[in-house]
């Protein structure tokens, strides 16, 4: 249940009986021969089948995240990280003028990882507000998978090609991790990772893509308890 397809009237309904939202940060920027806003598809793919499960609303997705490194790719659109952290900040400050309370965050960008500190802040702020901050990517689960299969997680990999996220034909062979040092500047990224993939296998089969899937899923639907 998306808030588009509801009014304010069937909100302040919701509210009744209800007090939790889910949240999706992501971000429009590149990911190789993957769609550019893959960030915001994968948990959005995950806040939608946990909606199905619980009723919980989604609230729309923050398409655009931190990446200024990757402002050399065409279709890039990189916040400033001071204004990514307002942008959340005055998010968090109407949902919870609405009346929710328990906002569950999926996070699909590393970038967006510096909203965390302005969400404590929130919490000391506003009574009562409990925010959880979820990235798939990082979760033991996913990790484990990757390991079980002898797979790396790399961006714009393996990792992120689900079904839908795919948007052209991807390579069939292994791209070797590029070196480097130190923290790379837009033209520095576009030179030393080219195509925008990060490393490893493209894509693998879709049965692991599944497995990994339903692990995220299964986290967040124990975090929805907000225990």
């Amino acid at each position: 249940m998306r808030l588009e397809e509801l009014n304010w009237m069937d909100v302040e309904k919701y509210l009744q009986n209800e007090d939790r939202i889910l949240l999706v940060t992501g971000a429009t920027e590149q990911h190789g021969y993957l769609s550019l806003l893959t960030d915001v598809k994968i948990p959005l793919a995950l806040a939608d089948s946990i909606s199905q499960e619980t009723g919980v609303i989604v609230a729309p997705p923050l398409n655009f995240g931190v990446s200024p490194y990757f402002l050399a790719y065409p279709g890039t659109i990189s916040l400033r990280t001071s204004t990514f952290l307002d942008v959340v900040e005055d998010i968090i400050s109407s949902l919870y003028g609405c009346g929710f309370r328990r906002i569950l965050i999926l996070n699909g960008h590393s970038g967006n990882d510096p909203a965390r500190g302005r969400l404590v802040e929130l919490a000391n702020q506003y009574k009562g507000l409990q925010t959880i901050w979820y990235s798939w990517w990082e979760s033991h689960s996913v990790e484990q998978i990757a390991i079980k299969n002898d797979l790396k997680p790399f961006h714009a990999s393996w990792l992120e090609a689900f079904p839908f996220t795919k948007v052209a034909e991807l390579p069939k062979k292994k791209k070797n991790p590029p070196k480097y040092q130190g923290l790379l500047g837009a033209d520095e990224t576009r030179r030393v990772f080219q195509d925008g993939s990060f490393g490893g296998p493209y894509e693998v089969a879709g049965e692991i893509m599944d497995e990994i899937f339903y692990a995220a899923y299964q986290d967040v639907l124990h975090l929805m308890q907000f225990e």
